[in-house]
């Protein structure tokens, strides 16, 4: 038996229970992982509170690393004893042990610890494909990115500014603004008390930017629309302050602007895709061109308190949880 975090139903923190399951052998194409560190995201939050509905008694998590205790049949890509980690699949992360396809696990590299991998691969795969596939930003662009000094906000704003580009991020406060400086903004807008849009127009000279990534939602998307350029595009990756309303395609007429609203499986569909994109995450990494920040670590047995304190916003950059 192994202990994970489990829920029965969807609501507050308070439904999140820390229960004995059993973990069996790896069957065809599965590897058993001992798991030395759980990556914590909003999407969490959002399966467990209600936004996205699903079935419940449910199993929580997608991220994670550890070590390989088995392997089932079939599996020729990795082995007992190896270091590996994840992002997406099977809901489960939040366990001491799990069973995973194997197909979703990738061998980590010996000089990426456990910890910095379950803080970065979702964040920074998502990072990869919002940076280098849905846009691929470039030297000369300016870019905007909402919520700067979270986690997708840290990796991904060092990330464009290895690639050349000006990075404009939005925080909440003058201690996040500083922390976005710090990891590639060039400029930050504190939205709680200056109109990020006519900032925007002012760092570009009235052009605005030929992209936004936005994970807030409901509270930014709109104004997120007056930040671009002609044809420019959207990118709704989160709804950190709720669903974004429905939108009027009329209002993307004032510019040939477009919205995308992407999810990681779509970028990572095949091994081939998966591997592509992990290798280009774990260069930028290992070559320290971005660096994971860990401002925040829970025993996993604590995972209520954590989802309480990553909905307050009252965390900045990674947060793991360990078994």
């Amino acid at each position: 038996m192994a202990k994970a975090i489990r829920f029965l139903k969807q609501g507050g923190p308070e439904v999140l229970q820390w229960e004995e399951v059993a973990v069996g052998d790896p069957g065809p194409g599965e590897v058993r992982i001992r798991q030395h560190a759980v990556g914590l995201n909003f999407v969490d939050v959002y399966q467990r509170s209600g936004m996205y509905p699903m079935p419940v008694p449910s199993a929580i998590g997608t991220e994670g690393a550890g070590v390989i205790e088995a392997v089932g049949s079939g599996v020729t890509s990795l082995k007992a004893g190896e270091r590996a980690a994840y992002a997406g699949g099977p809901l489960g992360a939040y366990s001491e042990v799990r069973v995973m396809p194997a197909e979703r696990v990738l061998k980590l590299p010996e000089d990426i610890s456990f910890d910095t991998a379950a803080a970065m691969m979702l964040k920074g795969l998502t990072a990869q494909y919002l940076l280098r596939q849905i846009y691929k930003v470039g030297p000369g662009d300016t870019i905007l990115f909402h919520a700067a000094a979270g986690g997708v906000g840290m990796i991904a704003c060092q990330w464009a500014k290895s690639l050349g580009a000006s990075v404009i991020g939005t925080v909440g406060s003058d201690d996040k603004a500083a922390l976005a400086r710090a990891h590639g903004c060039d400029h930050s807008i504190v939205y709680t008390r200056e109109n990020f849009v006519e900032r925007v127009k002012e760092i570009t000279g009235g052009a605005g930017v030929p992209v936004v990534y936005d994970s807030v939602g409901r509270d930014t998307v709109m104004q997120s629309l007056e930040c671009l350029r002609r044809r420019g595009i959207l990118v709704n990756f989160g709804n950190a302050s709720g669903p974004v309303p429905p939108l009027d395609l009329r209002q993307l007429a004032r510019g040939s602007l477009s919205v995308i609203r992407p999810a990681m499986i779509d970028f990572t569909v095949t091994r081939a895709d998966l591997e592509s994109a992990a290798r280009d995450l774990f260069g930028a990494v290992g070559s320290g061109k971005v660096k994971i920040q860990i401002n925040h670590r829970y025993p996993l047995r604590d995972a209520a308190r954590a989802h309480a304190d990553l909905a307050a916003r009252n965390t900045t950059g990674s947060v793991v949880l360990l078994p």
